[in-house]
């Protein structure tokens, strides 16, 4: 992926990119996408894009594990988010879902990998300290909550389930407060072409729909136009 198409990805929104894959694949029936509602640290920044640097974490309960390997796991996986090739998204499963009480996702764990170059973190799991979380760096959770409860790494680099979305590790994910999808391997080439055209075939209802005088006459000619154009 160029710099050019990570610019374009950035700028629009999940749901553009969702709807520019079908555009990509000339057909209705894309369903690599979350599916209900996620928490955004940040609803106004950029959206997260980069490949997935998969983890699966618990807290609930204490590992059960002695300490050396707990630790050692953990500086496994710190070691796989800092040496991931960038633009990387750290996508996490946190096993204890939907009873969900550990928020790896705070501060500290946010800068870190903030500073390690990755553009934000995806996950099921919980995030706190939202007054307090590093700008350019959003978080889209399932859920808020105050405690770290006994959160652990479990897993690296296993494919992780997130809102019913299914992410392998190094797959392309683009995530932003509507949740998030991952974009098939042989889209990414004609990606860029295909959000220009979705936005040029939009405009094709939003620019009479915004002019004073529309009517039902102004948009059955729009719409009409929009159908011929759209997938």
């Amino acid at each position: 992926m160029d710099d050019t198409l990570l610019a374009l990805l950035r700028r629009v929104d999940t749901p553009t990119v969702c709807n520019a894959i079908e555009v990509a694949q000339g057909k209705r029936g894309f369903n690599r996408f979350t599916r209900g509602t996620m928490l955004c640290s940040d609803p106004d920044a950029p959206a997260i894009v980069g490949r997935a640097v998969t983890a699966k974490i618990a807290a609930l309960a204490p590992s059960t594990e002695a300490p050396d390997a707990i630790r050692a796991r953990r500086m496994d996986y710190y070691r796989r988010m800092a040496e991931a090739p960038k633009p990387s998204v750290a996508v996490v499963e946190d096993v204890d879902y939907p009873d969900c009480i550990g928020a790896y996702w705070g501060e500290i764990n946010a800068n870190v990998h903030k500073g390690f170059g990755m553009s934000g973190a995806f996950t099921n799991g919980v995030m706190r300290d939202l007054g307090d979380l590093p700008d350019d760096f959003p978080v889209v959770a399932g859920s808020i909550g105050p405690s770290h409860g006994f959160v652990h790494v479990r897993e690296l680099g296993t494919p992780v389930t997130i809102f019913g979305l299914t992410v392998a590790d190094g797959e392309l994910v683009h995530a932003d407060r509507h949740g998030a999808v991952v974009v098939p391997e042989d889209v990414i080439p004609v990606l860029a072409d295909a959000i220009q055209k979705l936005l040029d075939t939009e405009k094709l209802v939003l620019d009479p729909a915004r002019k004073s005088g529309f009517d039902f006459e102004a948009f059955e000619t729009a719409w009409a136009a929009f159908e011929n154009a759209r997938t």
